[in-house]
């Protein structure tokens, strides 16, 4: 067939603009405009353009011009050393066409995570909302919030935006993310802070964890059997939202990951080995042994048992002697036992901003964390219990009703406790022969032991030595 000049025209058209929107350098979405990088680091900045296209990055903070060209499935990534904190900069990045991100900043990048008490924003209802809201202007705070979705299989790329700190903006981002950022802010001054939150209402764990990771563990795989099959408000299956909300962001440089999560994991034996499975296999992904803070769920009060809620605390405590570089704020003086979304939020950030402040930081903050069981030793009736971070145990009414001792039969009997330095002696007329002690264990019991930092203890069940 012969082609007139309008037909030779118009495929000329069709193709001059099908070269174009291939040559389209494209980057994930988390790579834009009002980003922060991870300081005094190397960073990776990734994307795509067409097969074997040379791009060209550079970014304001360095005189360097960083080279690389696509590979054969038209995937391109430059790793870019980043210096100490500071902005606003720009990023360039060429191809045939080219991107330029503005007002980007180099500070620290938290990553946070879990079910809906992570996802709570401040316009769903917590404390004092109105005051935080109006005083939320921090332009070197940015959030980034993943929006909801699923995949069967890992993705590339996610739906979500940085955006500036504002009252506007603040109120609809998670509220222990940004009091988490507030607090990281006010203490190291004048450092940008990034937060990114990826959470989803009523998710177990299992559905955070690399689907083959958990296949590869008959204990993971057990205990995703057990897990809620079906719900109207989230996915069930497990690694679905891994997938797609957190596989795209593996690579993206984090200082570290905060999670808030377990409610619907209540009932589990084994929620230390999911939660530690968790962690394990997103360090693996990301080739960092990065900081894992989390948040022990809150006294609540849930239907069909009394225990069930007080297992996953007690499960979540157990973690930290398993998995390193992890640690968990107790949150039992500052919750109600009638809502599972314990509205004062603030607590909670702090004491997150707290540990890391501490322990990635290096800041002076004092005693950061909660008592934590470490052992108990029978001498004849009375049973020693030691704590970790121990210094200036108290009751808060001069005495405790939450200490529990049980003998061979495994009955547990009501026990009176009494503080001595920094230990606590348990006895129980009831029990001569002491085997197994427990404390606040209960699902709506909510701590009587404090530390000098005003820090709940944990519940814990254990032996006796």
């Amino acid at each position: 067939m012969k082609m007139n000049k309008f037909s030779c025209l118009l495929i000329a058209i069709i193709c001059l603009l099908t070269n174009n929107v291939m040559a389209n350098v494209m980057l994930p979405s988390f790579f834009t405009d009002n980003m922060v990088l991870q300081r005094n680091t190397t960073v990776k900045i990734w994307g795509w353009a067409i097969t074997n296209e040379e791009i060209k990055l550079t970014a304001s903070w360095t005189d360097e011009t960083f080279t690389t060209k696509t590979n054969s499935n038209g995937r391109w990534a430059i790793e870019v050393p980043t210096t100490e904190a500071g902005g606003p900069y720009t990023i360039n990045i060429k191809g045939y066409d080219e991107v330029t991100f503005n007002n980007v900043m180099l500070g620290e990048v938290w990553l946070c995570s879990g079910q809906s008490n992570m996802e709570w924003t401040p316009s769903a209802g917590i404390d004092n909302a109105e005051a935080e809201i109006a005083a939320a202007n921090y332009p070197n705070i940015r959030l980034f919030t993943v929006n909801k979705m699923t995949s069967e299989y890992p993705q590339l790329d996610l739906k979500g935006k940085w955006q500036v700190c504002t009252p506007e903006t603040m109120k609809h981002f998670s509220a222990v993310a940004y009091f988490f950022a507030q607090r990281l802010k006010n203490e190291l001054k004048n450092v940008p802070i990034g937060v990114m939150n990826s959470s989803w209402g009523g998710t177990a764990a299992e559905v955070w964890i690399p689907k083959p990771y958990i296949e590869l563990s008959p204990v993971l795989t057990e205990a995703a059997k057990k897990a809620p099959q079906e719900s109207e408000w989230c996915p069930t299956e497990p690694g679905s939202t891994y997938n797609a909300m957190i596989h795209p962001l593996v690579g993206y440089e984090i200082a570290g990951v905060l999670w808030y999560q377990g409610e619907s994991n209540c009932g589990s034996d084994v929620y230390n080995k999911t939660l530690g499975g968790l962690v394990d296999s997103w360090r693996t992904l990301w080739n960092d042994d990065f900081p894992f803070y989390y948040v022990q769920i809150a006294p609540y009060r849930y239907e069909g048992g009394d225990y069930q809620g007080v297992g996953v605390r007690d499960a979540q405590r157990k973690m930290l002697d398993e998995v390193s570089n992890t640690d968990m704020v107790v949150i039992s003086d500052v919750s109600t036992i009638e809502d599972i979304h314990p509205q004062n939020k603030k607590p909670v950030g702090v004491r997150l901003g707290n540990i890391a402040l501490k322990k990635v930081y290096g800041k002076d903050m004092g005693l950061v964390d909660s008592p934590l069981f470490e052992s108990a030793k029978a001498d004849g009736k009375s049973v020693t219990v030691s704590f970790k971070y121990d210094d200036g145990l108290y009751f808060t009414n001069k005495k405790s009703e939450m200490f529990e001792l049980a003998g061979e039969d495994g009955t547990f009997y009501s026990a009176t406790a009494k503080i001595k330095g920094n230990k606590v002696i348990v006895t129980s007329p009831e029990v001569k022969k002491p085997v197994q002690i427990r404390y606040a264990w209960h699902n709506t019991a909510q701590a009587d032991l404090f530390n000098k930092a005003k820090l709940p203890a944990s519940s814990f069940k254990a032996a006796i030595e």
